[in-house]
């Protein structure tokens, strides 16, 4: 529900969804027409058709219990490689990689700098794999997420606070901001597509 929609308009069509669709049973039962009526005004309208197709299929296949493993998930329609990661991650504590946009940033900028970062998604998804821990993948999953969101953000990064800096490829090429609209002489300057 979160996909391209606001939090505040988010939080009461969760409730409300959740409460009038309970189970993968309850929300495969009811008609189609319903379900996307419960769904609006959020918006992006294939999202409920596609829910609707994953409970019925969970309730056909997998006796109304979603599968646990990133594969399985994926032979769903509507659930991509991330996902898969993500439910196998938050839903049932599995150590699966995923690769959302601010993880994708901030993995590119440690690790690669170089290149864009679209062209390079299947490097991204060998390092994503490469660096989860196998017994505690969502909080490192949660931490890379949030850490994306809130220091190694797309534009004005908290790069002299970063606690990657050490390690990262792109810090030395960093703009670095002193005060407002300056940027510090010598240092190098972000650009590109991808947020870098």
């Amino acid at each position: 529900m979160l996909q391209q929609t606001q939090v505040d308009r988010v939080v009461p069509k969760y409730h409300e969804f959740l409460s009038r669709y309970p189970t993968f049973e309850a929300l495969a039962n009811a008609p189609l027409g319903e379900v996307t009526r419960a769904w609006y005004p959020l918006g992006y309208n294939i999202r409920p058709v596609r829910l609707h197709s994953i409970a019925c299929e969970t309730v056909e296949r997998y006796g109304g219990r979603l599968p646990d493993e990133p594969e399985a998930l994926q032979q769903f329609k509507g659930i991509g490689r991330y996902t898969a990661g993500a439910i196998a991650t938050f839903a049932y504590g599995k150590a699966a990689p995923i690769l959302d946009t601010n993880v994708a940033r901030v993995l590119h900028r440690i690790f690669l700098k170089k290149g864009d970062a679209k062209k390079q998604r299947a490097r991204l998804w060998a390092l994503s794999e490469q660096l989860i821990p196998s017994n505690d993948a969502y909080d490192f999953n949660q931490g890379l997420m949030d850490f994306g969101a809130m220091v190694c953000t797309a534009r004005q990064p908290l790069c002299p606070a970063c606690p990657m800096k050490r390690l990262c490829k792109s810090y030395p090429f960093a703009t670095v901001p002193v005060r407002r609209g300056t940027r510090k002489p010598g240092r190098g300057r972000r650009g590109g597509s991808n947020g870098r």
